[in-house]
């Protein structure tokens, strides 16, 4: 194709796609079925690659994410982004509007939205493109997450119809509630720590440096208000109606209220539909419609005069507590779970619910069929709040923890201290062992991603492995050919899971791979218990080999930093039990990192025993870059300022409060050239 004809077809594809992600994501009316669209997006890939110099950078194929970004520079906002007052009564709320009266001179009309629970995003357009998008931050500036906010389809990258040069909308990226449900369950498989609710999900997903993670994650958007100079809006719900008209996800569920009766009202309705919305709210938000209005009620230094946000308590229901079982961790960890008569409480059907430890079923007195309260709050993970006690039949029997493992039978162990049972049984409790595998091969340990989604299960099932050191000594004939019948949790439906060709030349090629690891990785990977991913990172710096950590007493790890004595404890134990030490060795002898590269010892080192915070945009590193560098020479990265920080590493956009502190506490404030002298000298 000629390079004329060819910039007209990625015109109109770029126009069609526009055009259907808008009726898909937006109107939720599309016109066209997944495989038409796929084939359009399609077309229009193969055409950029093959005319580079046609690719725009709001092209629709920029969704699919692929962008790798190692740091999201910090950005002022021309508007600052302030929080809301916040209430909890209605007295509360008849109070804001008698303040309101006796400001204004004239009526007024208040508009009512519901409040999203996400995170709060500015973005910025000129002439019709999307040029920048910046999450709230302190609310003067913010982290920019251009790249990771272009794969959320419901946000226009260009506009339709808008005729104003240059704005800013504010909206709230959030993630759906499937969505949450599905991406922790697939952490969980992985053995990952899930994300505690939402809102989490939501910052954490905009943060990811793999844009094509991002945009995975289903992630949307409504938008809720517009900033910028010259805007033809007398009042807020005229932009409203506007932005939905540019091509914006605004939602309906928005209203002009002339009264507080008509304000409650919409605050009722928005409370009993809360439970079957698809997404997270907390509350109502409740501002006064005339921008001229807002302007004479003005600010304090914390939030408008003219906006209130009215909090919903968290959700809850009744339901009976038939039973409570108990869950091993790869740690031997024991949880009871409760398991309760299905009861439909915020828009999902809740059958169990997390108990944490001993303590907790003995503050609550629980007994079996006991009427019990459960509540979501803002997490999805429910949790038991309190017994119906007038409800309880007698007699009643009263719940114990368990004495002994559910899965092996092995007595179960309680430090000192701790309100956490354990399973001393680690080399032969079945949980414990598919536990620890998951942990040895997820993202953050040895990131063996081919054996997710049920093949260690497989592998296990069939004798192929019984602790993380057999994975090395696998081979393809050990595999070609292994299957087995698993239950999908969500459908309920039999899938099969078969190795073949392919499957196994990819495992084998990922734990080829993974002899790379860093020693600091692989000692977490070891999943010796309280030891986590930081401190592992620092065990590793300061004895820089498994030889001289396994040699260190407890007294010579308790004097590293940060190192309790419970983790010493722990971590002398592990190396005290002979099996785990075979382990080690067949490990070793499969060419794990076992050391660092460092051949200095941490007293050595330039920034040994000094504390630094980083802060700002580097021209020179990113602030990963920065952190690295001061690890590397022994120094320590802490995320905020106190009377013992050694040095502030301040580049452009340093946080203003940040650079206050330090200047009252006398902390040198030092640029990246600074930092380069100190490790020199």
């Amino acid at each position: 194709m000629e390079y004329e004809l060819a910039r007209k077809r990625i015109q109109e594809l770029s126009r069609q796609i526009n055009e259907h992600n808008y009726r898909y994501y937006v109107l939720a009316q599309p016109s066209i079925s997944d495989y038409e669209y796929d084939m359009l997006l399609e077309e229009l890939m193969a055409l950029e690659k093959q005319f580079p110099a046609l690719l725009d950078k709001n092209s629709p194929s920029q969704r699919v994410g692929g962008q790798i970004t190692k740091k999201f520079p910090a950005a002022w906002h021309k508007y600052p982004m302030l929080s809301l007052n916040n209430t909890y009564s209605k007295e509360e709320l008849m109070a804001f509007d008698q303040r309101i009266r006796k400001t204004l001179d004239s009526s007024h009309e208040y508009v009512c939205e519901l409040k999203y629970d996400g995170v709060a995003i500015s973005l910025t357009y000129i002439d019709g493109d999307l040029v920048r998008a910046v999450t709230r931050g302190d609310g003067v500036q913010g982290d920019e997450v251009t790249i990771n906010i272009k794969t959320i389809r419901s946000i226009p990258l260009k506009l339709r119809n808008a005729s104003v040069g240059t704005f800013e909308v504010r909206g709230e990226v959030y993630m759906p509630n499937a969505s949450f449900l599905a991406l922790n369950k697939e952490k969980d498989k992985t053995g990952e720590a899930g994300f505690a609710n939402p809102r989490n999900a939501a910052a954490g997903s905009l943060k990811l440096q793999n844009s094509a993670l991002v945009a995975r994650r289903n992630l949307d958007c409504f938008i809720y208000g517009v900033h910028g100079e010259g805007l033809p809006f007398e009042t807020h719900w005229e932009s409203l109606q506007a932005l939905k008209k540019w091509g914006f996800k605004v939602s309906d569920d928005s209203r002009r209220c002339a009264s507080m009766e008509e304000v409650f009202g919409f605050i009722e309705e928005g409370e009993k539909r809360r439970a079957s919305l698809p997404f997270g709210i907390d509350g109502v938000v409740v501002k006064v419609n005339n921008y001229a209005q807002q302007q004479a009620l003005s600010y304090t230094s914390k939030f408008p005069r003219w906006a209130i946000a009215y909090k919903y308590k968290a959700e809850r229901a009744a339901t009976r507590l038939t039973d409570v079982s108990f869950q091993v961790g790869r740690t031997g960890a024991v949880t009871p779970v409760a398991i309760l008569d299905p009861v439909l409480l915020a828009g999902s059907t809740v059958k169990r619910a997390s108990l944490y430890n001993e303590d907790k079923i003995n503050e609550l007195d629980l007994h079996y069929n006991d009427m019990v309260f459960v509540e979501k709050g803002g997490d999805i993970i429910p949790k038991i709040v309190d017994v119906d006690l007038p409800a309880r039949k007698h007699p009643a029997k009263k719940i114990n923890f368990a004495g002994n493992c559910p899965e092996c039978g092995t007595p179960l162990k309680k430090e000192a201290g701790e309100s956490v049972h354990y399973c001393p049984n680690s080399q032969a409790c079945p949980p414990q062992i598919q536990g620890k595998i998951e942990h040895f091969i997820s993202r953050r340990a040895m990131n063996i991603e081919s054996l997710g989604q049920g093949k260690t299960e497989l592998l296990i099932s069939k004798n192929k492995i019984s602790d993380i050191s057999d994975l090395y000594y696998l081979t393809y004939d050990d595999l070609i050919g292994l299957e087995k019948k698993v239950l999908d949790p969500e459908s309920q439906k039999e899938r099969i899971i078969r190795f073949r060709d392919k499957t196994v030349k990819n495992i084998l090629s990922a734990l080829e791979k993974s002899r790379e690891v860093p020693f600091e990785r692989v000692l977490f990977a070891l999943g010796i218990r309280h030891l986590g991913e930081t401190m592992a990172k620092k065990l590793a710096q300061h004895f820089s080999s498994i030889d001289r950590l396994q040699e260190a007493s407890t007294e010579e790890l308790i004097a590293v930093h940060e190192v309790g004595e419970k983790m010493a404890e722990s971590i002398r134990a592990y190396f005290d039990n002979p099996n785990n030490l075979h382990i080690i060795e067949r490990l070793r002898d499969a060419d794990l990192l076992f050391r660092t590269e460092q051949t200095q010892t941490p007293a050595r080192l330039a920034l040994a025993g000094k504390s630094f915070v980083v802060s700002g945009v580097f021209d020179k590193y990113s602030r990963d870059d920065i952190k690295q560098l001061i690890e590397g020479q022994g120094g320590e990265v802490k995320s905020s300022i106190s009377s013992k920080t050694s040095y502030v590493v301040a580049g452009d956009n340093m946080g203003p409060e940040k650079r206050k502190k330090a200047e009252a506490l006398h902390i040198p404030i030092i640029g990246e050239k600074e930092l380069e002298d100190l490790i020199k000298e």
